[in-house]
């Protein structure tokens, strides 16, 4: 069963189970994918809907920051609530060891020697990361290891 499929097969059994709270934040999911698709006129594929999501996960940490500056406890939970949903709907997410060491493998494949480099590695790595690890931390970590 392909990662939209069993969304929409969730959003099923909790409109059966009457879980507003979870029906509202996997329909707010289905909305942006589908949102994608009619934009690029594709069907998302797995990795595709993994970025969907990935995307809605940064924009709610995002709004949990504000929510906490703003003094607002109850809609910062809310939110984490949904960034725990979400992150069910994830690949496992990969150790720091894997991490460093699939870093490394993109680094000497790629025989990257410096900086200028940074976009071939960050390339490689990205089908293999995606979802399965904060980007935003891989990619200070291949900046640290081709500057120094």
């Amino acid at each position: 069963m392909n990662l939209k499929t069993r969304i929409t097969e969730d959003m099923k059994s909790a409109m059966r189970a009457r879980d507003s709270a979870r029906l509202s934040t996997i329909r707010l999911l289905l909305a942006a994918i589908k949102q994608r698709e009619v934009d690029e006129r594709i069907v998302l594929d797995d990795p595709a809907v993994i970025a969907v999501i990935d995307k809605m996960i940064k924009q709610r940490r995002e709004s949990i920051v504000h929510f906490e500056a703003g003094k607002r406890p109850e809609l910062a939970a809310a939110e984490r609530a949904e960034i725990e949903l979400l992150q069910s709907y994830l690949p496992q997410r990969m150790s720091e060891a894997e991490v460093d060491d699939a870093i490394a493998d993109a680094i000497a494949s790629e025989d990257a020697g410096g900086m200028a480099a940074m976009g071939k590695v960050m390339a490689a790595l990205k089908p293999k990361l995606a979802g399965r690890v904060d980007m935003a931390q891989v990619s200070a970590k291949v900046k640290a290891k081709l500057s120094g």
